[in-house]
């Protein structure tokens, strides 16, 4: 287990404070006390598929970490593990290897008052009740500083290969593939991630008429929008569907959403709930 008595000590329970990572997922508030969370590996049961390690943990030095065993970590590459979670937003293997709200297992974290709090268990089925290590994910840090968490790992593939071919409909190419890790389309193209054995992807790639490529195309930064099935296909301008997913990477800013305003009025609720005072990532969030 790893020691957070320092970490809470640095959060405490008075003033605004700040967490900071690599910032690679956005920096830490200016003007505001900072602090960092604990870094390093506790422990990782292969045979149990779980991996225990600090939030301050490179997602990277983690990835390769597990690699050793076989396995790996579902969180997009680059920042650290707390930031990953923090922000909450999957990368573009979502379709085949699930949000990152399902990688968490269990956390500890400091919360507002300056206490450290555990959440969840080391096992897949351990909730009953109120799931908050879900409510964690995806908080930006405005309910609580991440100490450490265990993860749940999944297999490495034997297999791994991109392929794109030309579309303007994706949903055939996508009717065409077996669990694909994902599905990308930008109104012309379509690019897909395949896992597997290795003769097996080539087949599946071959009877789909897909050529492999390098990887996927650069997402654009401009937005990024969550729209049902029927909505991608009517997309313009330049975006970056994720087919399967819903979720459409675009150029432009996203407009005004009703359902934003709703949400933005839950996510501000708890965040009373958890922070009366607003100390946590002031500015972050909503």
């Amino acid at each position: 287990m790893i020691a957070l008595d320092e970490f809470a000590a640095a959060v405490g329970s008075h003033g605004p404070v700040t967490i900071a990572g690599l910032g690679t997922r956005g920096g830490a508030v200016h003007g505001v006390r900072t602090v960092t969370a604990p870094a390093g590996i506790d422990f990782v049961q292969p045979d149990e598929m779980i991996v225990s390690c600090g939030a301050g943990t490179p997602v990277d030095e983690l990835v390769a970490a597990m690699a050793v065993h076989g396995q790996t970590v579902s969180l997009p590459a680059g920042g650290t593990v707390g930031g990953a979670l923090a922000v909450g937003h999957s990368d573009v293997r979502r379709l085949g290897h699930g949000p990152v709200r399902d990688t968490l297992l269990q956390a500890r974290y400091v919360s507002a008052a300056g206490e450290i709090v555990k959440a969840g268990g080391p096992t897949v089925k351990n909730v009953s009740g109120f799931d908050l290590c879900r409510l964690l994910v995806g908080s930006y840090g405005t309910l609580g500083f991440l100490g450490e968490v265990i993860l749940r790992t999944r297999p490495l593939a034997k297999h791994s290969q991109w392929f794109v071919t030309d579309a303007t409909d994706p949903y055939p190419v996508f009717a065409a593939l077996y669990r694909p890790v994902s599905v990308l389309w930008n109104g012309t193209s379509v690019w897909s991630l395949l896992e597997g054995h290795p003769g097996d992807v080539e087949a599946q790639a071959s009877s789909a008429g897909l050529t492999a490529c390098d990887g996927p195309p650069a997402l654009p930064t401009g937005s990024r929008r969550s729209l049902a099935p029927a909505e991608l296909v009517a997309q313009t301008g330049d975006f970056i569907a994720e087919v399967g997913v819903g979720i459409v990477h675009h150029a432009q800013p996203a407009p005004p959403s009703t359902v934003g305003e709703r949400e933005s009025a839950l996510s501000r609720a708890l965040r009373v709930r958890f922070d009366p005072s607003g100390r946590l990532n002031p500015g972050h969030g909503v």
